[in-house]
């Protein structure tokens, strides 16, 4: 199957086209049709799985089928970072229509606020929002929102987990009631179908990977001491053919003392983490994205709604706190279908939680063995009656077995989804 077997409209495939995409991934391909028969949607989908085009698309073909006066579609994210992400996709896939979007966040200056304003009385058919911003609009009466025909929230979860609850239903008060309703969420608890059911009567359901890593990440593991690990670590960023690498700790004051560690080493490496305002923030991205950093250190802040292509490594320098936090981390590497290596350091501590982890994604990872010159990692033994990790042996390992996997080579490609993009029109204030 591919993109034309949809018959969007032909602006669009043009711009499909330039930019590389050819096969639609499997979320694409079952929601695209049912958005296009006005259905609502409840879809359960990764980041990473190509979910923004799932919506997008359609609703941009419907849009230039019959394009009314005012906001057409209103997009709800759970954060700025994520809101920026959508909007530079829109302007990719509508580089040949008429069709226009603006990110509405918080989190500016006085001057970002100004701007948004000015953007927003100029008229876009799709604006993207994060709930308190939107509010701050729509009390002052600077967006009109009645002739709404789209309702899509990303990240639906995130945003409950945030306790956007309240903002969204308030907004929802405000748009009109006859409109479709597209929810796409990464998890599905309870807390989602109760909203679902609060903002929409009948709707279609569909599941892509749910809490399942891509397929193309290379997994793997080491036991190792808190002791061990940096030494772990240096010789990981060793291998050069990991050109751009992002590395989870679970503090802030993790974050910071790492990369000072890592920076008396010789390493090349930016943190990243709440303390930074937006600006630094979008300005440290930007210089990732293009490379110009090899290493970005961060909290789990860096985890959900950041869109880097090409990053050949993710290390947990900790074992992250919940399970899902596992899936969102390493899914920053082997975006669509390109390939990546995901690597967590686990100590004495944490192989409890480790253990959780491959409950959730139904796999066992890969434990890789020390290299020789860092001595004996702890056992991967799990004591349920003490609630910790015992034992402090070898782990099961032989002479036989010992490997420095960290120097295996692993190809640095893009997604063939994505093989170029065209260059973005100004098309606002």
């Amino acid at each position: 199957m591919n993109f034309r077997d949809f018959k969007l409209d032909p602006q669009l495939l043009e711009g499909l086209d330039a930019m590389g995409f050819e096969k639609p991934t499997p979320i694409q391909e079952k929601a695209i049709p049912i958005i296009l028969e006005n259905k609502n949607l409840i879809a359960c989908a990764q980041t990473g799985t190509g979910k923004t085009a799932a919506f997008i698309l359609p609703v941009l073909h419907k849009l230039l089928q019959h394009k009314n006066k005012g906001v057409n579609t209103l997009v709800l994210a759970p954060t700025r970072e994520l809101a920026m992400q959508i909007d530079q996709q829109i302007e990719g896939f509508s580089y040949f229509t008429n069709a226009t979007s603006i990110a509405v966040y918080g989190g500016g200056d006085g001057q970002t606020f100004v701007a948004q304003q000015r953007a927003l009385r100029s008229g876009a058919d799709i604006v993207i929002a994060t709930p308190g911003r939107l509010i701050s609009f729509l009390g002052s009466k600077k967006i009109d929102l009645s002739n709404l025909e789209h309702l899509i929230m990303d990240e639906a979860d995130r945003m409950l987990d945030m306790g956007f609850y309240d903002d969204i239903m308030k907004i929802i008060s405000q748009i009109p009631k006859k409109r479709q309703n597209l929810l796409f969420s990464a998890t599905m608890p309870p807390n989602i179908r109760k909203l679902a059911k609060n903002i929409m009567e009948d709707y279609e359901e569909i599941s892509i990977a749910i809490s399942k890593p891509a397929e193309g990440i290379v997994q793997q593991a080491y036991l190792a001491y808190d002791t061990q690990k940096d030494q772990l670590l240096g010789g990981i960023l060793k291998n050069k053919d990991f050109k751009s690498i992002i590395i989870f700790a679970s503090t802030k004051e993790k974050v910071k003392n790492l990369s000072r560690r890592l920076k008396n080493s010789g390493e090349e490496v930016r943190q990243f983490h709440s303390d930074l305002d937006q600006k630094e923030r979008e300005q440290l991205m930007q210089k990732f994205k293009g490379k110009q950093v090899r290493i970005l250190v961060g909290t789990d802040i860096l985890s959900r709604g950041i869109d880097v292509e090409g990053i050949d490594l993710v290390v947990n320098y900790d074992v992250p706190p919940d399970p899902e936090d596992y899936v969102h981390r390493i899914g920053r590497t082997a975006r669509a279908e390109s390939t990546g290596t995901a690597i967590t350091f686990i100590n004495d501590k944490d192989i409890k939680r480790f253990k959780e982890i491959e409950g959730l994604i139904e796999k066992e990872v890969p434990k890789i063995s020390l290299p020789d010159h860092l001595g004996e990692g702890p056992a991967y033994v799990f004591s349920s009656h003490k609630g910790r990790s015992s034992g402090q042996g070898r782990g099961g390992r032989s002479k036989n077995e010992r490997k420095s996997n960290h120097q295996s080579k692993h190809r640095n490609r893009s997604s063939s989804n994505q093989k170029s993009r065209p260059g973005r029109k100004d098309r606002r204030s």
